[in-house]
């Protein structure tokens, strides 16, 4: 993954989404021969020279400052998410050498020991911890009751991202489904900034590229967002429709995994449903 490639990429698309009119700019006279705003009118906005914000574009300035970026951010009215995505596409980490890699980072993601135990006591709560590039590294019962059983998936198919767009079940579990997809485009995204060295994660994007039209198009547009709460809604071929809530519980000095749980409004139609559903998937078979 070429950060410089992908700057240029997100700032693209970021002007394209932007017209004169939507910063208070009078409209160039002439025709326009690309959607949005050009470098030159986005360079008037930030305070930088045409040459320099051409050059930050193509990823040939080294070292911008906060203040240049934050200046571009403000122009492109980039939210939060964005912003900090910008900063580090704009001044990428150093690649670690391979000597220096924690072992973690070689081989399996272990579960932090206090998320595997609050996982523990979520029994009614369908919960999971999800790890780098979106790996599913753990869940409860009522995880798989929900989504199905991670357990029969081989170890490198457990993942967020991959089950939404190659599995077809999974377009018939939620009900917004394209929404749901999109989320995890820009959640990996985001991932891709953070990582651009992560060949794993190269290569689940590689793949999901190449077998899916939608990720490849949704991908294109570079959307960004992180992972923390919000609501989705699922069609459950046992229960049928379930209006959950989900929020996620990040470690502040491990941001690599995170424990997101599911649940629904007490005394609402979907709290009936989820715990029939609970019930169901714990009562013994035969």
């Amino acid at each position: 993954m070429s950060t410089s490639n992908t700057l240029s990429e997100f700032l693209r698309t970021r002007r394209a989404r932007l017209r004169p009119e939507d910063v208070d700019l009078p409209e160039f006279g002439g025709r326009r021969r690309v959607a949005g705003l050009r470098r030159e009118e986005l360079a008037q906005l930030a305070g930088v020279s045409v040459d320099y914000y051409t050059r930050l574009e193509q990823g040939r300035v080294g070292n911008p400052s906060d203040a240049v970026l934050d200046a571009v951010a403000r122009s492109l009215r980039l939210d939060p998410d964005e912003a900090r995505h910008l900063h580090r596409l704009a001044r990428p980490r150093p690649a670690r050498r391979p000597a220096a890699a924690p072992s973690a980072a070689r081989g399996p993601q272990p579960v932090r020991p206090m998320l595997a135990r609050l996982l523990e006591q979520l029994h009614d709560t369908p919960a999971m911890v999800m790890g780098r590039r979106m790996d599913v590294l753990a869940w409860n019962p009522a995880a798989t009751a929900l989504f199905g059983d991670y357990a029969a998936l081989a170890p490198d198919e457990r993942n967020i991202a991959r089950i939404t767009f190659l599995d077809p079940a999974s377009r018939e579990l939620y009900a917004d489904w394209a929404a749901c997809a999109r989320e995890n485009v820009a959640f990996l995204h985001l991932e891709a900034g953070r990582r651009p060295e992560d060949r794993r994660l190269a290569a689940l994007i590689g793949e999901l590229s190449v077998r899916s039209e939608e990720f490849r198009r949704w991908w294109a547009e570079h959307p960004v967002r992180d992972k923390t709460s919000g609501r989705k809604c699922f069609h459950h071929p046992l229960v049928g429709r379930l209006d959950l809530a989900y929020d996620t519980l990040r470690p502040t000095d491990d941001p690599d995994q995170a424990l997101i749980t599911y649940a629904a409004d007490p005394g609402s139609p979907s709290d009936d449903a989820l715990r029939m559903l609970l019930t169901w998937a714990a009562t013994p078979v035969g």
